[in-house]
């Protein structure tokens, strides 16, 4: 199974991906954790623009995380699948199409020119509002907002979340106590695996 982990920055997905990660080991499955931007020679030229985005076009930019999620489908999604192991990724190409489609990019053709990547069997999709996910980033992980983190820009970003609607995706509202977003994701990843067992 390929699960996806999406959202505005701050909703939590990379603390929640890691408790589902340790529930599903307990059930005995075998579980790789990964994220995009990957920390291969693609995906660090992406995280050195969080503090430089204006240095690159938006093409330029688009291309630089098309090429990562080549290279990380390849190096690990794909092996890990073809292993039947359940992976985890902490972003994925809905990612793309949302904060590259608020810089004025075609979030259709984006979706397009990521037919190559496997499609993920459910989407986590966390939802919440701007002020909140801020407000997390800035006092819960004590950190400056980056360039990909500006609230115009994720006002934007967070419509687009809200317009996709592939059938795997599953909105869950983030904004609550972390317990029972994670008890939310296990019963909807639960239900997820019951049916493809059945298919």
């Amino acid at each position: 199974m390929l699960i996806a982990f999406e959202g505005i920055d701050g909703t939590g997905k990379t603390s929640q991906l890691q408790y589902l990660a340790n529930y599903l080991r307990r059930k005995g499955k075998e579980v790789v954790e990964t994220r995009e931007p990957t920390d291969g020679p693609y995906g660090q030229k992406i995280r050195a623009l969080y503090t430089s985005r204006h240095t690159v076009t938006m093409e330029e930019e688009l291309d630089l995380f098309i090429a990562d999620r080549r290279q990380h489908v390849a190096e690990c999604i794909q092996p890990a699948l073809d292993k039947g192991c359940v992976v985890l990724t902490d972003r994925y190409y809905y990612s793309t199409a949302a904060y590259q489609g608020a810089l004025g990019a075609d979030p259709k053709s984006i979706f397009q020119r990521n037919a190559f990547a496997p499609r993920p069997d459910l989407v986590l999709l966390l939802t919440m509002g701007v002020d909140v996910s801020l407000r997390r980033i800035q006092e819960q992980r004590q950190e400056q907002l980056n360039d990909f983190e500006q609230a115009a820009q994720l006002e934007q970003v967070a419509a687009l979340f809200a317009s996709f609607d592939d059938p795997a995706i599953v909105r869950i509202e983030a904004g609550g106590a972390f317990a029972e977003v994670q008890q939310k994701i296990r019963e909807t990843v639960d239900r997820v695996c019951a049916q493809k067992l059945q298919s």
